[in-house]
């Protein structure tokens, strides 16, 4: 993801982080405390919507899956995140999965009591229209930048972009701190499970990366910005932690 070009809010500034710290603690006063243990789901594709969910700690993945059983990571959400608000404003059954990556705490607050309140402050009402909007342009940006690229360029993009939003520094290299699967990086990038496993073949041999069982460190970032070198002219690559 790129920083916005008009002065706007980031897509990646959490729903709470947008708020008047008075607004943000009435909000969360309205709801009640739920604790999620890894892999656990927090909210299932399909189902009836009868809360929303505000992230305070930890790391989930939302994904959604095809009547073909494809499965895609849409996005990673964490502290501070809102997710499941779209069904409590359309009525609508969940559209995605929302899978807790680490021990994960979140504020539970039912429909009706979250419309009422965002009627009685207009200032988080228009908060949650800027992330939604925010969110949107991110997603056409990346949809635009991704059909220009090949799956080995998208694929070298994704990887960076996670080890600028998610990575840490390890011996040997940046880790990526969230345990995504072969399949959820395969869904990230439009491409299947075995197209993915082929280029982390590859870029084992080029001693790029280290892999093991949820497990990714990247060891030469200089190896994936020459990959995706050739994507959409103008656009600067995200960049990650500097190597030392």
């Amino acid at each position: 993801m790129h920083s916005t070009d008009d002065g706007g809010l980031d897509d990646r500034v959490p729903f709470l982080a947008r708020l008047e710290t008075k607004d943000r603690s009435a909000l969360l006063t309205l709801g009640r405390r739920l604790d999620f243990t890894a892999r656990m789901i927090l909210i299932h594709q399909h189902e009836p919507s009868a809360h929303v969910l505000f992230l305070v700690r930890g790391w989930t993945k939302v994904t959604a899956s095809a009547a073909n059983g494809y499965e895609a990571l849409l996005a990673l959400r964490g502290p501070g995140d809102i997710v499941g608000e779209s069904a409590a404003l359309t009525g609508r059954p969940r559209s995605a999965t929302v899978t807790a990556l680490e021990p994960v705490t979140a504020v539970a607050v039912e429909h009706e009591r979250f419309k009422d309140f965002l009627g009685r402050f207009p200032a988080v009402s228009f908060a949650l229209l800027g992330l939604t909007a925010d969110r949107t342009r991110a997603a056409d940006r990346r949809r635009l930048e991704f059909a220009s690229m090949s799956v080995r360029q998208r694929f070298a993009v994704l990887l960076l972009d996670l080890a600028r939003t998610h990575g840490r520094r390890a011996e040997g290299g940046i880790e990526l701190a969230v345990p995504l699967s072969k399949q959820e990086l395969a869904g990230s990038v439009g491409a299947s499970r075995e197209m993915v496993q082929r280029l982390l073949r590859e870029l084992r041999d080029k001693e790029a990366v280290l892999t093991g069982r949820r497990t990714l460190l990247i060891r030469r970032p200089d190896v994936l910005r020459r990959i995706a070198a050739a994507h959409l002219p103008g656009v600067p690559l995200p960049q990650g932690p500097q190597e030392e």
